[in-house]
């Protein structure tokens, strides 16, 4: 997984309620069970002009030229509510969202972000407005930036906000560990519990 420390770039506002995980990325997109060949199918349902269709909706905002390139994404109440697939995160991840900035998140929607590289940062609803009209006066000329040292969001006109995250989920983020790596982080302890276990109840190993 790849470390995220901090990352300036071109914000996309999504700001709806309740998008859900089939809305991310619609069933029919999800050919594969790897983490690839996903991003064509992100938002594939408002992306297009037709459902199964590959014609851009120019309405669409990642249609728009100004967040061509966007890798921070503002959206609205309960992001990624819904199903539990991964893939909505395996899509974004793979368009090039590293960011999901949102009032609050499906806690599944949530974790898999964490495992999977992208930083999901819980912002008031009032925040996102005021970063949305920043950033649709002139998306290339107001990047925001997310600090996950600094545990700051912010942007060029000087909005700047504190961004709350778990410790265990920043450490994941900041080292680019999964579970598995996280939990081998502690092998000298669990050796350690292995051997005394082992010495103080030999039967059990037989």
């Amino acid at each position: 997984m790849r470390k995220f420390t901090t990352l300036t770039a071109v914000a996309a506002p999504l700001v709806r309620a309740n998008v859900d995980t089939d809305a991310i990325i619609p069933s029919r997109e999800m050919k594969a069970v790897s983490k690839t060949g996903l991003a064509e199918g992100l938002f594939a349902g408002w992306r297009y002009i037709e459902i199964g269709g590959r014609e851009p909706n120019p309405e669409f905002v990642l249609n728009r030229p100004g967040y061509a390139g966007a890798r921070i994404l503002l959206g609205g109440e309960n992001f990624g509510c819904g199903s539990s697939r991964e893939h909505a995160v395996w899509a974004l991840a793979e368009y090039g969202f590293r960011a999901v900035i949102a009032p609050s998140f499906s806690p599944i929607f949530y974790g898999n972000c964490v495992r999977n590289g992208i930083v999901p940062v819980k912002l008031p609803a009032q925040a996102i407005a005021l970063l949305a009209a920043a950033v649709e006066r002139d998306p290339a000329a107001t990047p925001l930036t997310v600090d996950l040292v600094a545990r700051k969001v912010g942007a060029p006109d000087g909005q700047s906000y504190d961004l709350p995250i778990e410790a265990e989920a920043r450490e994941m983020l900041l080292e680019g560990l999964d579970g598995i790596d996280l939990t081998l982080k502690q092998r000298a302890a669990i050796e350690d519990f292995h051997a005394r276990d082992r010495a103080e109840r030999p039967w059990i190993y037989l």
